[in-house]
């Protein structure tokens, strides 16, 4: 158990707290912003389905190949440093996909937008995990709970931009000004953490160890989810159930709604009932979800399916990063591991629903999707993971006789 910090310690570790958590709803903000002007991208450039699954491949590409450095930023710059300038740069990102002209330009404009995005994400997670040890127990769920949040800002302010009719070269750069305009202040209580004179470098790549990949796959089907229903939901109910341009931008609303309030409640959940009954319920709820949204005949059937599939979801991830840190001897190559794994379906994920949509249709689409979230509910052992050390992990049972607190 931590030991208790003296006031100052204690204050400072609340500040950064608070300050970490303002910082994910940035990085959030900026993706929801972005989803709901997809549809917009793939009209104004013509694109068919498959060309923008080809092209929504390289944000996950440049986080894919970008992600390493971060480790090198912040080991050369510290960690605030390192968080204010990569954050800085995500929000400014936002501004390149609404300018190109074409479909390479779109390209490249993703690429870069998805390698600020990546490096960003490993600074914060990084930061995250420094206050959560601080602080004494588990915060990083509520985390991601944030950046849900901050994603559905995000996509609330983009309907209400497509509703007025404007424009996402007008939109975009606009939020992408206030957003980088509110990073200094979101950083400036951070914790400052510096390695020791004599420390090495992190190195630029390391092979996940074998612990880590049925970890991975687990989240890997939540990323799979994630990932489609953020790309590709505003297009589904366009294309699918006729809805209309708003209706359209608001399912990912839904989805980060859902999702956002199931994060916030996450620690709670798995305290009662543990990490695996957590995960194997939340994924008897995405099926349903899922379900709902392959069999869609209108918009409110398929928008109440991407609300449900976000609430079945929303756990996984920080469970499959608090398990691999479990996992091993070491932890930090391990949540590495995961990390690689996830990215990995991010960049293979908008490609394979582009493919399957074009070959078949957007509804055979997230079929695969529906059967990705039930594979990790029956998967889900994986991630009752001991701790390591000899440490034991509370079982789903203990968990809910006597709420001890599992990290996630």
């Amino acid at each position: 158990m931590s030991q208790p910090l003296a006031a100052p310690d204690r204050d400072r570790t609340r500040r950064a707290r608070l300050a970490v958590g303002v910082v994910f709803t940035l990085h959030g903000s900026v993706s929801g912003s972005f989803a709901t002007r997809l549809p917009w991208l793939k009209d104004q450039l013509d694109l068919s389905t498959a060309a923008l699954g080809l092209a929504l491949a390289f944000p996950a590409i440049g986080a894919a190949l970008a992600m390493p450095l971060a480790g090198r930023v912040m080991h050369r710059f510290g960690a605030r440093a390192a968080v204010r300038a990569l954050l800085a740069l995500w929000t400014c990102a936002l501004t390149l996909p609404a300018l190109a002209p074409n479909m390479p330009a779109l390209c490249l404009a993703l690429f870069a937008f998805g390698a600020t995005a990546g490096m960003a994400d490993v600074a914060m997670n990084a930061q995250g995990v420094e206050v959560e040890q601080r602080f004494g127990r588990s915060i990083m769920s509520g985390l991601h709970g944030l950046w849900s949040v901050g994603a559905l800002l995000g996509s609330a302010v983009g309907v209400g931009a497509v509703h007025a009719g404007l424009d996402a070269r007008v939109h975009l750069p606009l939020a992408a000004l206030l957003l980088t305009a509110a990073v200094p202040l979101a950083c400036r209580s951070l914790l400052d953490t510096r390695p020791a004179p004599d420390e090495e470098p992190p190195p630029r790549f390391a092979l996940p160890p074998r612990s880590a990949l049925l970890i991975g796959a687990v989240g890997m089907c939540a990323i799979l989810a994630e990932g489609a229903s953020m790309d590709w939901s505003g297009i589904y109910l366009r294309d699918i159930t006729d809805a209309s341009e708003t209706i359209a931008a608001a399912s990912f609303t839904a989805f980060a709604c859902t999702m956002a309030l199931a994060r916030l409640a996450g620690d709670a959940a798995v305290r009662r009932m543990g990490p695996v009954r957590t995960v194997r319920f939340s994924g008897a709820l995405a099926v349903t979800g899922g379900l709902l949204i392959v069999t869609a005949g209108n918009p409110v059937q398929g928008t109440a399916g991407f609300a449900l599939l976000g609430i079945g979801i929303a756990v996984v991830v920080p469970l499959a990063f608090a398990a691999a840190g479990r996992s091993g001897p070491n932890p930090s190559q391990a949540i590495a591991g995961v990390a690689t794994v996830t990215y990995t379906t991010g960049l293979i994920a908008p490609t394979l629903m582009g493919m399957i949509g074009d070959l078949a249709s957007l509804r055979a689409s997230f079929a695969v999707v529906t059967a990705g979230v039930a594979v990790f509910g029956l998967a889900a052992g994986v991630l009752g993971t001991g701790a390591r050390g000899g440490a034991p992990v509370a079982s789903d049972r203990s968990a809910a006789d006597d709420g001890r607190r599992v990290a996630g």
